[in-house]
């Protein structure tokens, strides 16, 4: 791990750019060119040297100067390295390295009217900065040959080494800037922060803890093997970390939630002390309350039988008395509680909230892959396999004190997973917005995925 010292941009250096351009010119190592894009293309694929490629230096020059003014006269010309156009390695055959454009730039605003290609600007910056190394995967493995020449052409005295390694990609992923741009654009999603993306800013907001972000992309090495992954790996790996970051509530989902009445429990609200963490308690309490009628999630309802004893946790045992049916679905359910009862190894563990007035209202929201195919191939349009549904909201109730969190804080709802507050409790009728952070089970998942996978079926 290391700590970040100083952020730079590569406009910082756009004077620079512009000097080593102009001892490039003079040194014979590019010259300028006004050849139309597509035909430059075209010249370069057949191997074919442009008219202007032993144009006069000092004419060169002028036409640079010209170029980097702004004057509309010159907006077609550019610079272009004088390498090899004979080359087998398509990135040597004269590359362009610098060109026209007026639009103003985001932090130099119209001080530069004509920029540095990432071919220029990256070997330059790269050396004057003192880098070491520069990491880069496999794809650029052409460039880098080019990527030295500059280093040489521009008569740098630092030398940057060049590391690369094979990109990761994921299953039901697209990785490419442009590709994730049309989802943008076409407002499948929010933007570049979007959950369903893989970007940094993306993943975090899902719920991914940078810690357990970096162990991940540490422990996967710098293997030159382009590999896809499954994102389980990825989500497991998040999830022991959050296991000791995470404090533990209770929540049940809603409408179609069971209230629960305990027949020999007073009908009396009373505050309790439970450990956030409950294998690491020294790491601080909350209240829990008792009533003597509590809310339980259908689907654990459905699972219980009369005569049954199951465990409440952070309460006690329970005993089935009589349930309440209509069709498959339990409409409400009366039991005792057994407080001496001390067997909780065999019983059904199930979550509970009190149903009293002031209970934190939630959304908990899950989401799908953006694309349905497992791996695209070469010749897939990635269009084609757009998932119809990838979000999912799912209404629910949860422990009061979830009002009192704040958007980025992370928890987990026993029994339902870990989530992401994305956006804070704003009072009735404006519930707290809980993203669903995943597991890493490719298999069944939550009971918060279960019913949000089947409302998206309806």
């Amino acid at each position: 791990m290391f700590d970040v010292q100083q952020v730079s941009f590569t406009s910082d250096y756009f004077k620079q750019c512009q000097d080593v351009a102009i001892q490039m010119i003079k040194d014979g190592k590019a010259y300028m060119d006004d050849t139309e894009q597509e035909e430059m293309k075209t010249q370069r694929m057949a191997k074919q040297e442009s008219k202007y490629r032993n144009t006069a230096v000092d004419e060169n020059l002028v036409l640079f100067n010209n170029m980097c003014s702004g004057d509309p006269e010159f907006s077609n010309w550019c610079m272009r390295g004088k390498i090899d156009m004979q080359s087998p390695n398509g990135t040597m055959r004269d590359p362009v390295l610098f060109r026209s454009n007026v639009t103003p730039h985001h932090r130099t605003g119209t001080q530069f009217k004509a920029y540095p290609t990432y071919d220029f600007a990256c070997p330059l910056v790269d050396s004057l900065e003192g880098v070491t190394h520069a990491l880069r995967t496999t794809e650029y493995d052409d460039r880098n040959v080019m990527y030295a020449w500059m280093q040489d052409a521009m008569k740098l005295k630092h030398k940057t080494r060049i590391q690369t390694f094979g990109k990761m990609s994921f299953i039901h992923t697209v990785l490419s800037k442009r590709k994730l741009n049309w989802f943008v654009e076409n407002k499948l999603v929010e933007g570049w922060f979007d959950p369903r993306f893989p970007t940094i800013q993306g993943t975090i907001r899902r719920g991914v803890d940078v810690d357990a972000l970096k162990n991940f992309v540490i422990g996967q090495g710098a293997s030159r093997r382009v590999i896809t992954m499954e994102w389980d790996k990825f989500w497991a790996e998040n999830k022991q970390v959050l296991e000791h970051k995470a404090p533990r509530y209770m929540g049940v989902t809603t409408p179609n939630h069971v209230e629960v009445t305990i027949e020999n429990v007073a009908a009396e609200i009373t505050a309790h002390s439970v450990p956030l963490f409950p294998v690491e308690p020294e790491k601080g309490t909350r209240v829990c309350r008792r009533f003597n009628k509590v809310y339980m999630d259908q689907e654990d309802a459905a699972a219980l039988k009369d005569g049954e004893e199951f465990t409440f946790l952070r309460w006690g045992n329970m005993t089935v008395k009589s349930m309440k049916k209509s069709g498959d679905s339990v409409v409400s359910i009366s039991v005792t509680f057994d407080p001496a009862a001390t067997n909780f190894s065999k019983t059904k563990k199930m979550t509970w909230l009190a149903a009293v007035p002031d209970c934190a209202e939630v959304t908990m929201v899950s989401f799908d892959h953006l694309i349905s195919k497992a791996k695209l191939e070469e010749e897939d349009s990635f269009q084609d396999y757009l998932t119809p549904v990838t979000r999912t909201e799912t209404s629910g109730l949860a422990d009061a004190c979830i009002r009192t969190l704040n958007a980025g804080d992370v928890i987990q709802l026993e029994r339902k997973g870990f989530f992401r507050i994305d956006k804070a409790y704003g009072g009735p009728g404006k519930p707290a917005v809980l993203f669903f952070i995943p597991d890493g089970r490719s298999k069944g998942g939550s009971s918060v995925e279960k019913v949000a996978k089947a409302a998206a079926k309806k």
